[in-house]
């Protein structure tokens, strides 16, 4: 036989071995890599949804948390990972922050080097204050920090932590000047918040509430367009500053060239799981939000919060401590 004609023949046969190879994605457990510590609230998330996807994809996917540079370790390892759908990135704010904030670490370009699949969830801060701090709404707060210009201490994560620039928008938006104190961590500000030493913070929300219950400290607004499940009560700062949304948020991202029936596959093992009631009532009693939201809606909250962040993070002159 002719050797082009063996050639030809020797791929008709492997065609139906290799469509069923494709057809099996995921042939193996899928691995999903998050650059925060186990134990945390978004490792917890990052779990929860994953072991969802597990049932949809047939396969487990299995938790990597790969800790340092401000979540880059975990995101340079995705993005240097084989495109075949087997490491996937919870990735978080941190893309639209760290390219502005720290240019040095990568990817100094998360959408040329991740491509998106899909949202996962939203996590808003609240706006609380010190008992002593008297102002009750917004709107008042606002007005007390007007009148004592530099004498409202306000804390913060750390310096870069997206609940500090939800505070630089707040006072930006506001046309307010406090002092920002930074904190390793929402748990020693808040111990700081309690006792009188800062007078306001805009704070995770499962930080937040048990405090809040307890009188503690008192609820102004969150930093989220809609209002929380677990705190109905309390009205958005976008009723007081329209159009103000400062949230931290997380997304799944593969490498650049995985295939698009991959990414397909996963998105809608993403989709399933943000759309499961159970899962939706399990991240709202932790004052998280599901997020359904494919690819697009993914490239289009990093490319917004990365020109958001960046033109605060240069106006205000934030460095990194």
């Amino acid at each position: 036989m002719p050797t082009g004609r063996r050639t030809a023949l020797s791929l008709l046969l492997a065609a139906p071995s290799l469509a069923r190879a494709q057809e099996a994605w995921p042939a193996r457990p899928v691995a999903m890599v998050t650059g925060y510590a186990p134990g945390g609230l978004t490792d917890v998330m990052t779990r929860l949804i994953a072991a969802r996807m597990s049932r949809e994809l047939g396969q487990p996917v299995v938790v990597e948390n790969r800790v340092g540079g401000a979540t880059s370790v975990a995101a340079t390892a995705v993005a240097r990972a084989a495109p075949d759908g087997y490491v996937t990135l919870m990735g978080a704010s941190s893309l639209a922050i760290n390219p502005t904030l720290q240019p040095a670490l990568t990817p100094r370009e998360p959408l040329r080097e991740l491509v998106p699949v899909g949202m996962a969830y939203r996590s808003a801060f609240v706006l609380h204050v010190h008992p002593d701090v008297p102002a009750r709404t917004t709107a008042a707060f606002i007005a007390y920090a007007k009148a004592n210009p530099g004498r409202v201490n306000f804390g913060s994560s750390g310096t870069g932590a997206v609940n500090h620039l939800c505070l630089e928008l707040f006072r930006r938006r506001a046309g307010i000047e406090v002092v920002h104190v930074p904190y390793r961590g929402g748990a020693p500000a808040l111990i700081d918040l309690q006792a009188g030493r800062i007078q306001a913070m805009f704070q995770a929300a499962l930080e937040a509430i048990p405090v809040i219950r307890d009188g503690r400290t008192r609820p102004l607004a969150v930093s989220s367009a809609a209002r929380l499940a677990l705190l109905p009560e309390v009205p958005p700062v976008a009723d007081t500053l329209p159009g103000f949304d400062a949230v931290f948020w997380q997304g799944l991202l593969v490498p650049v060239g995985t295939p698009d029936a991959v990414v397909a596959r996963l998105s809608g093992a993403l989709r399933v799981a943000t759309e499961d009631p159970e899962l939706r009532a399990a991240m709202a009693a932790q004052g998280v939000a599901a997020e359904t939201g494919d690819a697009e809606a993914l490239r289009r909250v990093l490319v917004d919060d990365t020109a958001m962040w960046g033109q605060l993070i240069r106006e205000a002159d934030i460095r990194p401590e």
